[in-house]
């Protein structure tokens, strides 16, 4: 875990809270929102960033969920539950967001190409472990099979998961990204993703293997910890443990000159997005 903590014992953290912005506030926007930090922060305009985001009813689908046969029956399934679908800019499947969701995106500066994929996803497995010290459970990162949106960096407590890690680059800077179920039931996630590949398959055969979704191994920290824990609780900790990995910390927003990428990224995520779900 050297490495990992090289990566967060930055000289300042930055961080741009967004997770009580309210149901308004959109998914896409998040992801226009890292690819504009990405470039600020690989071209030397920005320090290091932390970000966090909550979104409302939302399925982030992954670009292999697109090509799904049936996939406008799996969307209307969603939509009849109350739940807005976008198609995100990195990796993986499916995943559930929701007001107990909390996300994180640690945006680092990496323009000599040295933060190869398993150092930041362990700068965020080892972030995640500081944030609960006071838990005497132990956070594994391996893949949990059954999960939505399975991956070797799955965060769980006893073989139940309740994070899942991806990244993005661009322009010399790398953003890694987590989301972490906070409270509510993770089993009732599971099994909204599990029938909607269950309606979007349609009974037919893929070439891409997507996941055969058991609700069971999925939980939320609540669940896991046995103790009620909120999206404020969780931020709390984030900021407390990035103060003592850092020098300095502060609060902040997008700067002028960001707003203008911003602007140029948010157009563009969001005609991809429309063009692929047929909006």
């Amino acid at each position: 875990m050297n490495d990992s903590k090289t990566l967060l014992n930055q000289p300042e953290w930055r961080v741009i809270d967004q997770s009580s912005i309210g149901p308004h506030f959109q998914a896409l926007q998040s992801f226009a929102m890292d690819d504009t930090l990405c470039a600020a922060v690989g071209s030397g305009e920005s320090g290091a960033v932390a970000r966090s985001w909550v979104h409302d009813k939302t399925i982030v689908l992954g670009i292999q969920d697109t090509r799904l046969p049936q996939l406008d029956r799996g969307v209307d399934y969603l939509r009849e539950k109350g739940f807005k679908t976008i198609v995100r800019n990195s990796g993986g499947l499916a995943v559930v967001l929701d007001e107990g969701v909390l996300n994180l995106s640690l945006v680092f500066p990496d323009s000599g190409q040295k933060i190869g994929i398993n150092r930041g996803y362990d700068a965020m497995w080892e972030l995640i472990r500081l944030m609960f010290p006071d838990f005497s459970a132990d956070i594994e990162a391996r893949e949990i099979i059954g999960s939505y949106c399975p991956g070797s960096y799955d965060l769980s407590i006893g073989g139940r998961k309740f994070a899942g890690i991806s990244q993005r680059r661009i322009r010399n800077g790398a953003a890694v990204q987590i989301y972490l179920c906070v409270s509510g039931s993770g089993s009732e996630r599971a099994k909204l993703v599990r029938e909607f590949y269950r309606l979007a398959k349609g009974g037919q055969e893929t070439k891409f293997d997507y996941p055969d979704i058991r609700p069971e191994v999925m939980a939320s920290l609540s669940e896991l910890m046995e103790q009620p824990l909120t999206v404020p609780d969780v931020m709390l900790r984030l900021l407390q443990t990035l103060q003592k990995l850092s020098g300095r910390i502060y609060s902040d927003s997008l700067r002028p000159e960001e707003l203008l990428l911003y602007e140029g990224y948010l157009e563009r995520v969001t005609e991809r997005n429309n063009k692929v779900l047929f909006l």
